[in-house]
């Protein structure tokens, strides 16, 4: 039976990717020329909570556990800069910005899929390393504190702040409130991130309020 932090990021990872795929598949028309906003912000919003989620948790679980763990951390933190990098590039496609108005949409996506691919990967094998490394209770606690973690992310991708140790846990913090001031501003929408426990009690207006549909079923912090 499948780890309850794995199965969490399993159900994460593939609604991650289906919102990339329906970023993707939002063009806009002449009658709609806004489509493609809302699906790519929403995309952009989930991920890039998860990933500096991510970073926060994972990451020093990892250090801690793992007999690699520094170069673990090292690694993932350097795929998690290009991850956001190209996130921003999206970004500043989306909304005009002069340094990517002239980078075509289809370069824009190719480079945004194959940095999430290999990010996908590399934090699906750092789970499963955790998972098999650590006592049940810790992991679950782990999942648990992983959810906590994305709640209090930034919104919007940041390539250029620290994303490990104390810096990255301060450079954090003061990005996720310049997030919700213009998410606030903004009017903007953020997606729950997945629950880790059983969401087979959700029905579907449940699930459609909380912008989270789970197609799979998903089944105490730990003392880092």
């Amino acid at each position: 039976m499948q780890d309850t932090l794995v199965r969490s990021i399993d159900t994460t990872q593939g609604l991650l990717s289906a919102r990339f795929e329906n970023a993707l598949a939002s063009q806009p028309t002449p009658d709609r020329p806004r489509d493609r906003y809302p699906a790519t912000d929403t995309f952009l919003a989930s991920t890039s909570r998860h990933l500096a989620a991510a970073n926060a948790t994972l990451v020093p679980a990892a250090r801690r556990h793992l007999a690699d763990g520094t170069e673990r951390a090292h690694e993932f933190s350097q795929h998690s800069r290009r991850l956001e990098f190209a996130m921003a590039q999206t970004k500043a496609k989306l909304y005009g910005e002069a340094h990517a108005i002239y980078r075509p949409w289809s370069e824009i996506w190719a480079d945004l899929r194959e940095q999430l691919d290999d990010w996908l990967a590399l934090e699906a094998d750092l789970v499963r390393e955790l998972a098999e490394h650590t006592e049940t209770a810790y992991a679950t606690a782990l999942a648990e504190k992983l959810y906590h973690a994305e709640l209090r992310s930034p919104t919007r991708p940041h390539p250029y702040v620290p994303h490990l140790g104390v810096t990255g846990k301060v450079a954090r913090r003061i990005a996720r409130r310049v997030d919700m001031f213009w998410d606030t501003t903004e009017g903007r929408m953020i997606p729950e991130p997945v629950h880790p426990h059983d969401r087979k009690h959700d029905g579907r207006i449940a699930q459609y309020f909380l912008a989270d549909p789970h197609l799979e079923k998903i089944e105490e912090e730990p003392e880092d």
